[in-house]
């Protein structure tokens, strides 16, 4: 008895595996690396079915303010409530103010303040308005100031039956990183070094983040690649990109059910996501997964002063 070997199982995800070692990440608690000459077994275990509940009660403040903590910003300095937001220019969640609450100034002054600050920069100052959450006279002065609006919808929806939706799902693998293979695929990398690490530091940023890519052809890039953020009972959705020759096949679905599953796993009930409002396709996908409009923000870009 004494003699004979003790097994211990890791039930997760295996998100890593290379010439020494491999590691799981498992359902609850650290990831568990261990020696590649320690395996004894493996076999793939299907992620638990997602159970069935009612969306969770969340204000459109407090999905904004949800969103802000699963895409935060390299750089966040507060106004009074509101919070100002910079990452190199990579996108515009990143690099605006968050205006939710009383910035401790009068609406005036406060946008003197955002549009100094993003001069000092070198970034031109984008205002995150939402209503309700944003003051009642920001639109106004806003629209007093001359700024551009741009429309961007927040979408929810029940995680369960996203997580059942797809084909394939073998075909898609999860890591709590992306790599140079993911990073490949994601077409808002500019090339600009700057850019590239703020874009690193803020799509590995939130909770609990999930990578999921579709291996493309050896060598090349992935097929498609897409992000998850977990921050209690609401998965985000995002970064999801398919090659241009394999659109239409059912992968964006595909690679959603599966980080969708994922979050599941760890009690996630809803899904939300963010879409600008022109763009019909990725709303026409989203209408056919389940997703409704929650509320829409608006980005507003303050003229140089």
């Amino acid at each position: 008895m004494g003699d004979r070997p003790v097994f211990r199982d890791v039930i997760g995800v295996l998100t890593s595996w290379d010439d020494r070692e491999l590691t799981v990440d498992p359902r609850g608690g650290d990831p568990v690396t261990f020696a590649e000459n320690r395996l004894v077994a493996g076999k793939v275990v299907p992620l638990f079915p997602a159970r069935r509940a009612a969306l969770p009660v969340a204000s459109p403040l407090e999905l904004q303010r949800i969103a802000a903590r699963g895409w935060p910003a390299v750089e966040q300095e507060p106004l009074g409530e509101w919070t100002l937001r910079a990452s190199a220019g990579f996108t515009r969640r990143a690099n605006s103010v968050q205006a939710l609450g009383d910035p401790g100034l009068t609406t005036a002054e406060a946008l003197t303040a955002v549009r100094n600050w993003y001069a000092a920069r070198g970034l031109p100052a984008w205002v995150e308005i939402s209503t309700p959450g944003s003051p009642g006279e920001l639109r106004e002065e806003l629209d007093r100031l001359g700024a551009a609006y741009s429309p961007t919808l927040v979408r929810v929806a029940a995680l369960a039956p996203l997580a059942r939706l797809g084909t394939g799902h073998g075909r898609v693998r999860l890591a709590r990183t992306a790599g140079a293979e993911w990073m490949s695929r994601y077409r808002r990398v500019s090339g600009d070094p700057a850019v590239e690490e703020a874009a690193r530091q803020v799509i590995h940023g939130g909770p609990s983040v999930w990578f999921a890519t579709v291996p493309g052809a050896p060598g090349g890039p992935p097929t498609a690649v897409g992000r998850c953020v977990i921050d209690g009972p609401w998965a985000c959705f995002g970064a999801i990109e398919v090659a241009p020759d394999a659109r239409r096949a059912g992968l964006a679905t595909t690679v959603m059910a599966v980080l969708a599953a994922r979050a599941a796993e760890e009690g996630a009930t809803a899904a939300y996501l963010q879409v600008e409002a022109e763009n019909d396709g990725a709303i026409a996908l989203y209408d056919g997964l389940g997703f409704t409009t929650s509320h829409t923000y608006h980005y507003a870009r303050l003229p140089q002063g």
